[in-house]
């Protein structure tokens, strides 16, 4: 009986290392996501340029991506020159503003340039709590019936477009009715 105590918190530590390491080889761009294959959640949120004009969940449809992104976020800042030229290039973005000043987010969009073609302003964070987000810049790629297809958690750069985004973004264009 003494040896059983005496081996459970090693069993429990051996446990809980092999528990650790497997995270360590975790890629943390591939957060779960419950949202998969669901439809976006059901929102009206008013548009970023137009506070008077209230946006719904309808107006997002696609092939397109669903850009999560904010002023205070610096990825969001290195990422946004690819949207930009992502958008010059016919793909369809549509942004989510998220826990944002809208005034500085306005201005961001002026002296940046624009890539959306929808943008929610979600200054109290409530689509981003249903879509799960964890923090900015996050990205949804939607269907024709805005069903979320992909979640894509950090900066879009060349290379994730190329190897990641772009051949499911064509494919969805492929499928579109």
């Amino acid at each position: 009986m003494k040896r059983l105590i005496l081996l459970l918190p090693l069993a429990l530590f051996l446990g809980v290392a092999v528990f650790l390491y497997r995270g360590l080889f975790l890629n943390p761009q591939e957060l779960p996501s419950a949202l998969i294959d669901k439809p976006l959640p059901a929102f009206s949120l008013p548009d970023l340029k137009d506070e008077q004009r209230l946006i719904t969940e309808k107006e997002l449809k696609g092939p397109a991506l669903v850009n999560v992104w904010a002023t205070w976020c610096p990825t969001c800042k290195a990422e946004h020159q690819m949207l930009n030229q992502l958008a010059k290039a016919g793909v369809v973005i549509h942004g989510v503003n998220y826990k944002d000043d809208s005034v500085a987010a306005r201005q961001w969009l002026k002296d940046y340039l624009d890539p959306y073609q929808v943008n929610v302003a979600d200054p109290q964070g409530s689509l981003g709590i249903n879509l799960g987000v964890y923090g900015a810049p996050e990205t949804f790629l939607i269907d024709a019936q805005g069903i979320i297809r992909h979640k894509y958690v950090g900066a879009i750069d060349e290379r994730v477009w190329r190897e990641e985004l772009a051949p499911r973004y064509q494919a969805l264009l492929e499928s579109k009715p």
